[in-house]
């Protein structure tokens, strides 16, 4: 039970972009579309999933003094992996990312997980923990895509909606990223409160 308690707790109760306000800048950055927020979403929950995982099993082999960059060695090289892949077999999806896909070794959201859980708990609970986390930062990142492409071009996933006659382009750019979030943390913080 525990377990699916630490699964679940990534979508809504510690849901690392509407509560932890982890990981902003590929959250602003990339969702302009809900198939952008798909793509980096996966990318990160491979990422965070995988080094998660060699965090847990390494964890007594590493020495205080380099566990925070031993930690990012690790993530750089999941996302390596992702990007080499992304590129080979998702090539638009790949440019449409561009130099976010590098930013997720930096990302709080994954380091931070491999320091204040994976690093200090079992196999199992780490990876319940990376996969959970990982597919909350993805459901935000869908849900933030999919209401911006939705006011802003009127479509979600390449399926047409309603006309381009009436679409608020200000919600495909950037400042639509902060008004919807600010709107969806809105949203998800009464639905906590309840």
């Amino acid at each position: 039970m525990s377990q699916l308690k630490n699964f679940s707790k990534g979508f809504i109760k510690e849901n690392p972009v509407f509560v932890l306000l982890l990981g902003m800048c590929p959250t602003l950055g990339v969702t302009s579309s809900a198939i952008n927020g798909l793509g980096m979403g996966l990318a990160t929950t491979f990422v965070l999933l995988m080094s998660n995982i060699v965090v847990s099993i390494v964890k007594g082999a590493i020495p205080d003094k380099v566990r925070i960059p031993a930690f990012i060695v690790i993530i750089a090289t999941f996302v390596t992996i992702v990007e080499l892949t992304m590129q080979a077999y998702l090539p638009s999806l790949f440019k449409s990312l561009g130099l976010f896909i590098p930013l997720i070794v930096v990302n709080c959201l994954v380091l931070g997980r491999a320091e204040a859980f994976a690093s200090k708990n079992n196999l199992i609970s780490s990876m319940i923990d990376g996969l959970g986390m990982g597919l909350g930062f993805t459901f935000a990142l869908v849900l933030l895509g999919g209401f911006r492409e939705i006011l802003g071009a009127g479509k979600i996933f390449d399926i047409t909606i309603y006309s381009e006659n009436y679409v608020t382009l200000l919600f495909v750019l950037s400042p639509g990223a902060f008004i919807v979030l600010g709107y969806l943390i809105a949203l998800i913080n009464r639905i906590k409160t309840k």
